[in-house]
């Protein structure tokens, strides 16, 4: 992902590069591959109260431009704000755009393939390894027609992703047959 930042009326601190670069790496994280391009903006106002800043975040996703902009005293504040709802934007992109896809489809979800990496059952989740070396997360509470105990490593599974919180997860979870 191609990050840009640029300032105007202020020199750029340490700390906000760190939150960015901080916030960039979970979006590269959440999002890989989606995000192209990435410009942080930031302003010293006049027209704000003495010391105001106005931010504006600009990401590039296929066939898309998502903008977010917030005005305010507190950089740090305002630069967590920002990409929180950049985030939900860019969720809510991959959500359509998976929708339009299983229209496409007939409606119907397509099976992805894995194996079971690890299993906590006290803690109640577990991670799925992808052919291409992924690494998808499964709540019990997605798992169909077998219980997180009964589950081992190394058992082969279907599963349908989607984009959690944190990254990739499976919505459902089945034992291979």
């Amino acid at each position: 992902m191609e990050l840009k930042v640029e300032t105007r009326n202020v020199e750029l601190r340490k700390g906000w590069q760190e939150r960015i670069e901080e916030e960039k790496e979970k979006l590269v994280r959440h999002y890989a591959n989606f995000v192209l391009h990435l410009r942080v903006s930031i302003e010293a106002t006049k027209h704000h109260k003495e010391g105001g800043f106005e931010l504006k975040v600009v990401a590039s996703v296929p066939n898309d431009t998502v903008v977010v902009s917030r005005k305010g005293e507190n950089m740090g504040t305002l630069l967590v704000e920002a990409f929180d709802v950049l985030s939900l934007q860019l969720k809510e992109i991959l959500r359509k755009k998976r929708k339009d896809q299983k229209g496409l489809d007939g409606g119907m979800e397509v099976d992805s393939f894995g194996v079971v990496r690890k299993v906590s059952p006290f803690e109640s989740y577990g991670f799925i390894v992808t052919p291409d070396e992924r690494e998808i997360y499964f709540h019990e509470n997605a798992l169909k027609d077998i219980a997180l105990d009964q589950l081992q490593e190394g058992d082969e599974v279907t599963y349908g992703e989607t984009i959690g919180d944190k990254g990739p997860q499976a919505s459902w979870v089945r034992v291979a047959r």
